[in-house]
């Protein structure tokens, strides 16, 4: 985990667009933006703008840390391309952060010792859900994949856990926004960097229209053999 210099945090797991640029742990500019728009890209200029708002120029970057999901599928592939594209221009390395760990490291409410469970929607009932730890200071210490979880069990799955439910859709309401990247060192301490050439985020699910497709076609898009 880099702790020093200047880093971009990058996340849309949950839909909008998360950015911020910490200079040794500490924001110092951020922004959130809508990532649906039919007329124009909307994300990069974002991130260009917040940059330009912290004085920051890409060069300068000593890291890029993009939200590792899983979530939005469309999302987190430009969030991909984008942090991608900007380490091979910064000659900067690539770091993922999962995108449930900035559900708690984002909110001030969590700044204790606690267990948490993030969850996001994951559509169908479901839920992409993680069992994260805080330490007193809030820092996220550890995290636990729970995969995908039916919505309806997830109130008897915190109390099981003793754990407190966040998320967009929970009554702790709470964002993945790319500032929780200061409370994540913990957890992500000794992280070696991502290969550019083959690192994306994991989805948790198939994008809508490759099911469709898979289902049309009765074999996986990505397989052994030429689809040709």
């Amino acid at each position: 985990m880099v702790r020093s210099g200047l880093v971009l945090a990058l996340d849309a797991a949950a839909g909008p667009g998360s950015i911020a640029v910490l200079r040794d742990g500490v924001t110092i500019a951020e922004r959130t933006v809508e990532m649906r728009s039919a007329a124009e890209e909307r994300y990069f200029p974002a991130v260009l703008e917040t940059l330009a708002a912290a004085g920051v120029r890409v060069r300068d970057l000593a890291a890029v840390v993009a939200g590792a999901g899983p979530g939005s599928f469309t999302a987190l592939r430009v969030v991909g391309a984008v942090a991608k594209g900007l380490c091979e221009g910064a000659g900067c390395p690539l770091l993922g952060v999962p995108s449930l760990a900035l559900i708690v490291a984002a909110h001030e409410s969590t700044r204790r010792a606690a267990q948490w469970i993030a969850t996001l929607d994951a559509l169908r009932g479901d839920r992409y859900a993680a069992l994260l730890a805080t330490d007193a200071d809030g820092d996220v210490t550890a995290l636990r994949p729970l995969g995908l979880v039916p919505a309806a069990t997830l109130p008897a799955r915190a109390a099981e856990l003793g754990a407190t439910l966040i998320g967009p859709d929970e009554a702790l309401t709470a964002l993945p926004l790319a500032r929780g990247l200061d409370r994540c060192g913990p957890l992500l301490a000794g992280a070696g960097p991502a290969d550019l050439a083959s690192w994306e985020p994991v989805y948790g699910r198939l994008a809508e229209a490759q099911v469709k497709w898979e289902a049309a076609h009765g074999h996986p898009l990505v397989s052994g053999r030429s689809l040709a």
